[in-house]
């Protein structure tokens, strides 16, 4: 292409800088807050979907690395988190430090020079520490510091990541407390006060230990998002269960169908009836990719048109699911050749771009060169709405692709 829109990218990532709660909570939780110790790594295992990290003492053998630890959890950083700027050979699942990985991960210059490097305006970032919807916090046993702890980060999201130093390139994505819809309510409109147009929720609520979509448990929580324009984010593993078929499967198979569980969710929120009762619910799935909605589309119509008498939805989903998608639905990707083939079953205004900064999977920086040759078929002014039309209007962005601020 002649010309490349300035990418806005829905789904990049944030590594927390080591200060974020402990400037923000109160000195009464200094030994139980999020804080970062350097420490040996005794273990690490990442088979079947999950994730085993074991910690160290001091004075252990074992390569040393930066770990987040708060109350009984040790976390550490590690090559995934932050993998850009290595050649695939080089990206292992090891421990790492903050001074081991690319300062754009953590440091807000840092990044907007990254992103400058990538042909990117603008970006929304999820977490890593509290995981992709804060279940960090929500697995945490003492409530009330983990209510602290939500808010601090999106204090810390709002103020200082996506702060006056970002020249709003950097749109704000805050958590809520999954344990209580009414306080996770009370948290989008308080964010919502401030100008943030985006929260991260779980793509299967269930696989945390908490209510589904199908019942009322949410609706506090759906209902505060619905009156503010507030767009739910989904990223792939905010399940805490990445897809996977078996315990000792090794990690390429899960990263083969990651877009599972987006697929599942997807199903979970057209047969559910929010929709119908949430008219400004916007979902979106990211890193999810496209390729496989068509199909998805396809079958939910059929079932909802042949089976919907006996299959529990006649009464909740008045419409075909594909006409509730086209309203309410964002498929996200980063690299989907296969999908753009087929834009046309799943419909340009319904897909987002992303880079997936700083992650294995991530396109940087060769982002705009994956779009132009992806996109090179379509015209100009789907490229225009796919790589940020979309994106500025789902976010409430200026016309120029920035965050407006509070």
């Amino acid at each position: 292409m002649e010309t490349f829109p300035k990418i806005i990218s829905v789904d990049d990532h944030t590594v927390e800088p080591p200060h974020v709660w402990r400037d923000r909570l109160p000195s009464k939780y200094r030994d139980t807050a999020p804080r970062i110790v350097r420490a040996p790594l005794r273990e690490m295992t990442f088979l079947g979907g999950r994730f085993a990290p074991v910690m160290g003492a001091k004075g252990d053998d074992g390569p040393v690395g930066d770990w987040w630890v708060y109350e009984d959890l040790h976390r550490p950083l590690t090559r995934l988190d932050t993998a850009v700027g290595y050649s695939r050979d080089e990206i292992k699942l090891e421990i790492i430090t903050y001074e081991q990985m690319r300062p754009g991960s953590y440091s807000v210059p840092e990044r907007l020079a990254d992103m400058d490097v990538n042909h990117v305006q603008s970006a929304l970032c999820f977490p890593t520490f509290p995981r992709f919807c804060g279940q960090t916090f929500t697995e945490a046993k003492d409530r009330e510091l983990a209510l602290l702890g939500v808010r601090a980060y999106n204090d810390w999201t709002v103020e200082e990541w996506c702060g006056p130093d970002a020249g709003g390139r950097l749109i704000p994505l805050t958590l809520i407390p999954l344990w209580d819809a009414e306080l996770a309510a009370a948290e989008v409109r308080r964010n919502a006060a401030r100008g943030v147009r985006a929260v991260a929720f779980s793509e299967i609520p269930p696989f945390l230990g908490l209510p589904s979509v199908h019942g009322d448990g949410w609706d506090p929580f759906l209902r505060a998002c619905d009156e503010t324009g507030t767009v739910i984010a989904m990223h792939i593993g905010s399940s805490s269960r990445m897809p996977s078929t078996s315990a000792d499967a090794p990690p390429a198979v899960g990263s083969t169908i990651t877009f599972a569980n987006c697929c599942f969710s997807m199903v979970d929120w057209l047969m559910s009836g929010k929709f119908e009762r949430f008219p400004n619910l916007r979902v979106m799935y990211a890193e999810g990719q496209i390729g496989w909605i068509p199909y998805i589309l396809e079958r939910a119509d059929v079932v909802w048109e042949e089976n919907r008498a006996w299959g529990g939805v006649a009464e909740k989903v008045l419409r075909p699911p594909s006409e509730l998608f086209a309203e309410h639905v964002y498929g996200c990707f980063f690299d989907d050749a296969f999908g753009l083939r087929n834009l046309d079953a799943i419909g340009v205004g319904n897909v987002l771009y992303e880079t997936d900064y700083p992650h294995s999977d991530s396109t940087w920086p060769k982002s705009r060169e994956v779009g132009e040759a992806q996109m090179g078929h379509l015209a100009p002014g789907d490229v225009e709405r796919i790589v940020r039309g979309n994106a500025i209007e789902l976010l409430g962005l200026t016309p120029e692709g920035l965050w407006p601020g509070p």
